[in-house]
């Protein structure tokens, strides 16, 4: 090609045409006579414009420049855009980065239940990213009562953690008066129902027995409620006779029944 462009340049001249180069090929030094590309500050032999890796051809197809090198549009994304940690893609637009990582914004969801993030952002935990809903289901502490996640605030008590509202006698689910209650089992009760389930109401007044107590027919009872059912004398426990499950005097209970 140099030899026919040189005979080429010497007939035109010959003839009286005057032939000049429209510059320096940037690749081979050589002066450029036909079509010529300009790009990058320089001019090329179209043949010459080449990509730095691939070495095909650029034409008139997008190119990217880097260290002075001119590269095809695929090699440039393969070798120098960041990489999509989901997808090891490259990223040739628009691009997410959290975790110290780089991301397609499609590619960027909840590890646990694949949906995107919303305004309240994600949350961490062992490099991964959840949603809020997710990451409490999984990570938080659970509700000794409901079993549902902890968000907020909670009480700590019988070694386990309870929203506000669950931490109520698990009876009755009256909240506790000044924060006392009684357990049972590992579960908080208000001091009658702890009483009942422990068995320690008094069968008279249903209340619960703190102190002294008498058990008969099976049951407990304040002493000064063991008493006859027909004449309500305080009654000891070896001195009472029994029928229809109530106590009764043994006089009451002559008059009545013998």
């Amino acid at each position: 090609l140099d030899t026919m462009l040189g005979s080429l340049q010497s007939d035109l001249n010959k003839l009286g045409v005057a032939t000049v180069a429209k510059g320096v090929c940037g690749a081979c030094k050589k002066p450029i006579a036909g079509q010529v590309i300009t790009a990058m500050g320089k001019t090329w032999h179209p043949e010459h414009f080449v990509c730095t890796h691939c070495q095909e051809e650029i034409g008139s197809r997008n190119f990217f420049e880097r260290d002075g090198q001119p590269y095809c549009e695929k090699d440039y994304h393969n070798l120098f855009s960041p990489r999509c940690y989901y997808c090891n893609g490259p990223i040739l637009d628009k691009v997410v980065t959290a975790l110290d990582r780089t991301w397609h914004p499609e590619h960027f969801f909840c590890a646990q239940c694949g949906a995107f993030f919303g305004p309240e952002g994600f949350h961490e935990k062992d490099g991964k990213a959840y949603c809020r809903k997710d990451y409490f289901d999984m990570f938080a502490p659970k509700c000794g009562g409901c079993a549902r996640a902890i968000l907020e605030n909670y009480i700590s008590a019988l070694n386990t953690l309870w929203h506000p509202e669950c931490f109520v006698c698990r009876e009755c689910f009256t909240p506790f008066v000044n924060g006392s209650f009684f357990e049972h089992d590992g579960q908080p009760y208000c001091e009658v129902h702890y009483h009942e389930r422990r068995g320690s109401l008094c069968s008279g007044c249903q209340k619960p027995i703190t102190g002294r107590c008498i058990t008969a027919m099976s049951k407990k009872f304040h002493p000064e409620h063991f008493v006859c059912a027909f004449c309500l004398k305080q009654l000891n426990k070896g001195t009472f006779k029994e029928q229809n499950d109530k106590p009764y005097c043994q006089n009451c209970f002559v008059k009545l029944f013998c």
